[in-house]
Formats: structure tokens, C-alpha cells, sequence
């Protein structure tokens, strides 16, 4: 029993981030500090994508392609010094890019499958109370 696992990293300093009084240090990919006083709880602070249109983001999907017939566990590492969570939100897309559905992870991990009729997704990292944490990467995993 091989399962496929992603791991995604924080690769773009500043795309789809959110940056309005916020500090990223971007150490390695796979470690990055970001802390903001003054962000309110719900605050989406990154976005990944599975489908992007290249010449006008100018950035590629970051997540893997997944479908409606399988089921996936995901795995958060994100440190957090005050013990403040963070959200990470899946939101499921259909052809015509409206939303088929969403999943949201308040824990360190989960298991999920998505709708038939996904054609895309985004996954959001969204601020549940921190004002500083360590990201070091989401990890998506076909289960078999």
C-alpha cells in the first residue's frame, strides 16, 4: 500500500499572501515566520491553487489534482507560539469556477473527499486568532 502523498510549501514571497502590515521572513521553503499585530480572526492570510491562468497570476498551481472518487487525509505543520490555531479552509470549484463545496481543518489533520463534480480548488490559510506562526508546510495524502 503506496499512498501518493503533496507536500506544499510556501514558495511565492508575496502571491496571494496577505500583506497589509504584515512581516513574512522566508527563511526556506519549507520555514516561514509571519506575524502580524493587527490582523482580525477570519483573515484569509495565503491561497494555493490547483488551476491558475498563467498570464495573468503569472504563478503555477500549487496543489496537486485531486478527484470526487478518491479520499484524502491532510496534514498541517504550522507552529504556533501562543497556542492559537489557524484555519485551513478547502474550497471546491466546478467548471465554471462557482463553489461545488468546502471543507474547513481546524485541527493538525483530517480526512476529506471532495464533490463529483470538482473541477478545481483553492485551499486558504485563514488567521483563527494568532498574530505570529511558523509555517512549514500542508501535506494532502491519497488514501488507498
Amino acid at each position: 500500500m503506496n499512498n501518493t502523498s503533496w507536500p506544499i510549501y510556501w514558495l511565492e514571497y508575496s502571491s496571494n499572501a496577505y500583506l497589509y502590515g504584515s512581516e513574512i521572513e522566508y527563511l526556506a521553503k519549507n520555514n516561514v515566520h509571519f506575524k502580524n499585530n493587527l490582523m482580525p480572526p477570519g483573515t484569509v492570510i495565503k491561497e494555493w491553487y490547483s488551476m491558475t491562468n498563467y498570464q495573468a497570476s503569472r504563478t503555477e498551481p500549487s496543489l496537486p489534482i485531486i478527484d470526487g472518487e478518491s479520499h484524502y487525509h491532510i496534514k498541517i505543520d504550522v507552529e504556533t507560539p501562543d497556542g492559537k490555531g489557524c484555519l485551513v479552509r478547502l474550497v471546491f470549484l466546478d467548471r465554471y469556477e462557482r463553489e461545488a463545496g468546502d471543507f474547513t481543518i481546524r485541527g493538525k489533520e483530517a480526512d476529506f473527499s471532495c464533490p463529483l463534480k470538482t473541477y478545481s480548488y483553492k485551499m486558504q490559510l485563514i488567521n483563527g486568532g494568532m498574530t505570529e506562526f511558523t509555517y512549514h508546510s500542508i501535506t494532502i495524502e491519497e488514501i488507498e
